[in-house]
């Protein structure tokens, strides 16, 4: 059995994976790491309120076998480019680090289609940058999901995926072939892929999931 750490796990990915993990038999600990306590109680769950500028804290805690990283915010919600870099890149690559000096073997993360260190979209950018500095760690293995459009309730309203989800999403089942990876994808699907590739991980070194893999899963 082993135990498992997800952060972001009241966000519209992380919430779908968070009750695969507490469903799963694989498991028989689960750790989300939140910044404030969420109502919900289970034998095998453990809550901690967590300051990613400072995880050295909480290294009692940081000890799994899997890592889940659902981390992610929007440039208008952090208010500045900096201070989503901050949330999207750093506290993503603290995970990073102080989990895998705490012995954890396996990184789940979730970046975006068109990941790309080099692309002049900054949120591209970032997330390409986070991408790279994780897999330089040292992960027995590192994947990374890449998904298109996310469809699925939000607690919050983001104008800019609501109106490009009402573009895709009766785009989305005439996307064939190359198109696919353009093809809007529900968050329990991307959950589900991730959930699925850590139960049935015996690869090492790093897999980039794409969107057109998460949809056929």
């Amino acid at each position: 059995m082993k135990t498992a750490i997800i952060a972001g796990s009241t966000g519209l990915i992380g919430s779908q994976l968070l009750n695969n993990l507490l469903e799963s038999n694989q498991y028989d600990k689960i750790v989300a790491l939140v910044r404030k306590e969420i109502p919900f109680q289970s034998p095998k769950f453990l809550q901690v309120i967590v300051d990613y500028n400072n995880l050295e804290f909480i290294t009692d805690h940081l000890k799994c076998d899997d890592v889940f990283c659902c981390l992610g915010t929007t440039i208008k919600k952090a208010g500045s480019q900096d201070e989503f870099y901050k949330v999207d890149f750093q506290y993503c690559l603290n995970l990073a680090i102080e989990t895998h000096q705490n012995g954890a073997s396996n990184f789940y993360l979730v970046t975006a289609l068109g990941a790309n260190e080099n692309s002049k979209v900054f949120y591209n950018s970032v997330k390409g940058k986070l991408e790279n500095a994780i897999n330089n760690i040292g992960f027995n293995s590192f994947y990374i999901f890449r998904p298109s459009i996310l469809l699925g309730n939000r607690n919050e309203f983001r104008l800019g995926e609501k109106i490009m989800q009402i573009i895709l999403m009766p785009l989305s089942k005439l996307m064939f072939g190359s198109m696919k990876k353009y093809a809007a994808i529900e968050s329990k699907q991307v959950a589900k892929a991730m959930y699925y590739l850590a139960i049935t991980n015996n690869k090492t070194g790093t897999q980039i999931i794409t969107n057109e893999q998460m949809l056929d899963l």
